[in-house]
């Protein structure tokens, strides 16, 4: 969906969270247990300074990872940008297993931690203008809502106010 997302502007880039964690070398702590904070605030903040520079450098940019509203703060302070527009998928659990369970060429497939993430973000406090809750299942139609969303301002999270 980010492909098709970042495909709808020019200039533009996408920031691949998951690359940030590839980074990693040695003594990398799976991202989704408690023992990793520390680890996911420093990647957090790496892929979020890229995010943000190529933003302030006038790209379209789409972060394609996993930013819960407990981590959005750091996110948004990292970009060192005033202003950025915020989404969440929120599909139903099922649907995130099935995903997660089907996909190729990615190394997280723990149903278990899937469902213990799909619960985190769905008891988070976020403003629900920040939700797509059971998207539409073509990319096409979700970059669509998305591209809506940050047209008309209903996305947008001002870095460092919330």
């Amino acid at each position: 969906m980010a492909r098709v997302l970042v495909s709808r502007f020019d200039p533009s880039v996408l920031v691949e969270g998951d690359a940030f964690f590839a980074f990693l070398a040695r003594g990398a702590v799976p991202p989704w247990l408690p023992a990793s904070r520390g680890q996911n605030e420093i990647v957090t903040q790496a892929a979020a300074s890229a995010a943000g520079r190529y933003a302030s450098g006038g790209y379209a940019t789409v972060y394609d990872g996993v930013v819960g509203p407990w981590f959005l703060p750091t996110f948004a302070t990292a970009t060192g940008l005033a202003r950025l527009d915020y989404v969440i998928l929120l599909p139903s659990v099922e649907r995130c297993v099935e995903r997660v369970g089907t996909r190729q060429d990615h190394g997280f497939t723990d149903e278990g931690a899937t469902r213990k993430m799909h619960q985190e973000f769905a008891r988070a406090e976020i403003e629900a203008r920040h939700l797509l809750v059971d998207p539409p299942e073509r990319p096409e139609s979700v970059a669509d809502l998305i591209v809506a969303g940050a047209g008309n301002g209903t996305l947008v999270y001002r870095c460092g106010t919330g």
